[in-house]
């Protein structure tokens, strides 16, 4: 399962990288170019101990108190800090549960929730590091041999390399469900299935990886439809509400905190910054595997218009980058 899960993953990075087209294309309907954004990374700005040895950097999310946890899939799977970026520690040590690490999200309650792709499982989590509460089920092959009929059908409330998760004001749930399928499920706030929408494909409705989520203040549902270099919008049935196609294929999605929000959108090299009827306010970053340059952005956190953090995967690497 674990080797399917890369194995995914890999084909869909390269399909999300061919559908990219030029930085130049439409924003909103124009072929003007896009503003660059006065944005520069703040160097040096974690702390995490030397000779650390960290994997791809997939997840990173503000706590309510500020703090900063960032995922990765190596040896120190989650790693802590304060607002300032000093070094708090790190947990997950030892655990195979961390191979699929894919993001990590705090709902509205400041629950945090870690989505596991790799078994198929999204953890919550208390606030000392316990689980208290699970969506998803990993497959267990010895059941097999018992009681499961091999290879039979998962039911409608399992995923199948799920990718992210965001929430409605009444505490329902939504989930990119992901690599291996290519749709949105959604529960209720105690965890119950309710439905799903979508299927593999590149019409309005369809999916081709959707790879992120978030819910904005009006229960807005926005999907990073990252196969198809697009954004879809959905009312919390399902309906559609809008398709925004992007320059490059989107890959993180995060909204700012507040009455006015805005959306901040992770690509290969790029980030973007958007409003929420689909127009592109701005960029910033340039390619690369190095300090000052932007990788494939897997996880992004943006709690104010001012700064953003960024998980490049490949480059195992995290950021903060700074609005001047």
């Amino acid at each position: 399962m674990k080797k399917h899960f890369l194995v995914s993953a890999i084909f869909a990075a390269a399909i999300s990288i061919c559908a990219a087209v030029p930085m130049s294309a439409q924003n909103g309907g124009s072929a003007a170019p896009i503003p660059q954004l006065p944005f520069h990374l703040v160097d040096n700005f974690f702390h995490y101990p030397a000779h650390s040895v960290v994997g791809r950097m997939s997840g990173i999310a503000v706590a309510p108190s500020g703090n900063i946890l960032a995922l990765n899939r190596g040896y120190h799977p989650v790693l802590e800090f304060k607002s300032d970026g000093t070094f708090v520690g790190s947990w997950g040590e030892g655990s195979e549960m961390f191979v699929g690490a894919h993001s990590l999200r705090f709902d509205p309650q400041g629950n945090l929730w870690y989505v596991d792709a790799a078994d198929d499982i999204i953890y919550r989590f208390d606030s000392e590091g316990r689980t208290v509460g699970t969506l998803g089920t990993n497959p267990e092959p010895w059941t097999w041999l018992t009681h499961v009929i091999q290879n039979a059908a998962p039911g409608r409330a399992s995923f199948y390399q799920e990718t992210d998760i965001g929430w409605a004001k009444d505490g329902s749930m939504y989930v990119s469900d992901g690599y291996g399928n290519s749709r949105v499920a959604k529960f209720d706030k105690d965890g119950n299935f309710v439905k799903a929408w979508g299927e593999r494909g590149n019409q309005p409705g369809d999916f081709n990886t959707p790879h992120s989520l978030v819910v904005d203040n009006n229960d807005v549902v926005y999907v990073a439809d990252r196969g198809n270099s697009r954004i879809q919008v959905f009312d919390t049935d399902g309906n559609r509400k809008a398709v925004w196609n992007l320059p490059t294929a989107p890959w993180a999605l995060c909204l700012t905190n507040g009455p006015s929000q805005v959306m901040f959108v992770g690509s290969v090299g790029r980030v973007y910054k958007m409003d929420l009827s689909g127009k592109i306010l701005g960029m910033f970053g340039r390619p690369g595997r190095m300090p000052g340059t932007l990788e494939s952005i897997h996880g992004i956190a943006c709690p104010d218009e001012k700064a953003v953090y960024l998980a490049n995967l490949y480059a195992s690497r995290i950021d903060k980058w700074v609005a001047q």
